[in-house]
């Protein structure tokens, strides 16, 4: 029987528990895209309040990007000595750390093959990157229709080189990605995915898709694959009502792959958790906003007071100073 709180292996790597804080935009780097002291205070937060791995919000690659205010960067060895210092505080609490890996947005039709190959290669630079400033692994952002996600989308692309013309062809970049990531790094270093399982749109990536792309990812050997989708943060959730609203297409996924799929969306209880891992073959449940409201949840149900997640799922937070809950604001 599976709980929450197992110890589990990751690839050469032991996780304390079942629990990833799931990657969330903090709008809080400076204006060259530098971590900041709030960034790492924030991060050690959430590493003290007992999550086995925690993923940096969105960190953008390359030079020339979409700008999203306040928004980490990582396309230099420059920023390597701010992101050591996150690491180091999170790692002093026993959690591990994967920096998101992310292009925020660019063209897909227009490239030229070459341009897509140096892209590639830009990813994989970052990967070794990471490695150097103390990551235990990256995670691949192929979701919420940032660029990736928009490539392997066919509502987006309609190349037709290698890098188009079906589902495998639009894919081939997130495989040649994680092929050079692992050139670059370290056997034990981390290499996973979050992608959509759906677009949402008319003509987008459907589930089908989904699932295509990610069994070429998983027999190409990703680590773990976490499953989410356009319509990040529903609102009104309620605890052991409607939880995990992308639970279905994680259990598909889990019965056709053999990596470690990992749930994340409108997750609350200890009890519905405990449930959807043990009828599925999920075997990591990711958290956003719960854990912006209580960053210590995971360790307080370590430690017997086992209520339901105390997040009302307003939403609110994305319009708050550093995505902040509002009621730990009106509290201080």
């Amino acid at each position: 029987m599976k709980t929450l709180f197992d110890t589990t292996i990751l690839g050469q790597r032991t996780l304390k528990n079942r629990v990833w804080r799931s990657a969330t935009w903090l709008a809080l780097a400076d204006a060259e895209g530098d971590v900041t002291d709030e960034i790492v205070r924030t991060y050690e937060e959430l590493a003290k309040g007992g999550a086995a791995m925690i993923v940096t919000g969105l960190t953008s690659i390359v030079r020339h990007d979409a700008e999203i205010g306040g928004g980490v960067k990582f396309y230099d060895d420059h920023f390597i000595e701010g992101h050591r210092r996150l690491t180091d505080a999170i790692h002093k609490h026993g959690a591990l750390v994967m920096m998101q890996t992310a292009i925020v947005d660019g063209p897909v039709d227009e490239l030229t093959t070459e341009q897509v190959e140096d892209i590639v290669r830009q990813f994989g630079d970052a990967a070794h990157r990471a490695e150097l400033a103390g990551y235990d692994g990256v995670q691949i952002h192929a979701a919420h229709f940032f660029y990736l996600s928009k490539f392997i989308s066919p509502l987006v692309n309609h190349r037709t080189d290698r890098y188009g013309c079906d589902q495998l062809g639009r894919t081939r970049i997130l495989y040649e990605i994680l092929k050079d990531m692992r050139q670059k790094t370290s056997a034990d270093f981390l290499i996973t995915m979050k992608i959509n399982s759906t677009d949402e749109y008319p003509g987008g990536l459907s589930v089908q898709d989904f699932l295509v792309s990610c069994k070429l990812m998983a027999d190409a050997g990703i680590d773990a694959i976490e499953v989410s989708g356009n319509g990040t943060s529903h609102t009104g959730i309620k605890a052991g009502r409607n939880e995990g609203y992308f639970r279905a297409a994680a259990m598909s996924l889990a019965a056709l792959v053999d990596v470690p799929v990992v749930l994340v969306g409108g997750l609350r209880s200890i009890e519905k958790i405990n449930q959807y891992l043990n009828e599925t073959r999920v075997e990591y449940i990711s958290l956003s906003r719960p854990l912006v409201r209580e960053p210590n949840m995971i360790q307080r149900w370590l430690d017997g007071d086992t209520r339901p997640s105390l997040c009302v799922s307003c939403n609110t937070c994305y319009r708050t100073p550093g995505h902040q809950c509002i009621f730990n604001l009106r509290k201080k």
